[in-house]
């Protein structure tokens, strides 16, 4: 993130805060207090107009005003940030980041999860001590072998994240296209 979307954290030198996006998100509980308010004002009401209805300009013009500033705000930050391509794909091919992958590799040929977090666990450990690589390990084992070492490929921890929200490329491919018909149909209503 640039310089004028993040600050230095106090403790860790090498640490930057993401400011912006810190306190757009806390801005969600003032947005939310807003609505609360708006829907306590408005229960209740009789048809036609009332003296209560006074009190939804304040809450709806500060939500407008946080909202479109929050946008501004993090559109400007999304549009400065630099990407490290090649630093993301090598901690996403990190070994450690696979160790997920083999626990769910070998739950999913029987194993309770305990005991395969329990051995793969026990690799990494085994992997740190040593300083002999993950994958070497992982592919002597006689529980696991080629077949589960193949997951250290690059690429494929990142390929296995398909849940909604996750960050695998055909998840974030429909988070994009979900969002993209969202704001299509809301531009339309807007229209």
């Amino acid at each position: 993130l640039s310089d004028r979307h993040a600050t230095g954290s106090s403790m860790l030198p090498q640490k930057k805060n993401a400011d912006i996006a810190e306190l757009a998100r806390g801005k969600a509980g003032r947005l939310v207090g807003n609505l609360t308010g708006l829907l306590t004002t408005l229960k209740g009401l009789p048809l036609a107009y009332n003296r209560d209805l006074q009190e939804d300009k304040e809450p709806f013009f500060d939500s407008l005003d946080q909202v479109n500033r929050g946008l501004e705000a993090m559109a400007d930050m999304v549009l400065a940030a630099v990407f490290n391509v090649a630093a993301m794909r090598a901690a996403a091919d990190a070994p450690a980041a696979v160790a997920t992958d083999i626990a769910e590799w070998l739950v999913a040929r029987g194993m309770p999860f305990r005991q395969a977090h329990a051995k793969v666990g026990e690799l990494v450990s085994r992997s740190l001590a040593s300083g002999t690589p993950l994958v070497d390990l992982v592919r002597a084992d006689a529980a696991l072998g080629p077949d589960a070492a193949a997951l250290f490929a690059p690429g494929v921890a990142v390929q296995r994240r398909i849940s909604h929200g996750a960050a695998g490329p055909a998840a974030t491919a429909a988070q994009r296209d979900e969002l993209r018909r969202t704001v299509a149909a809301l531009t339309a209503r807007l229209a």
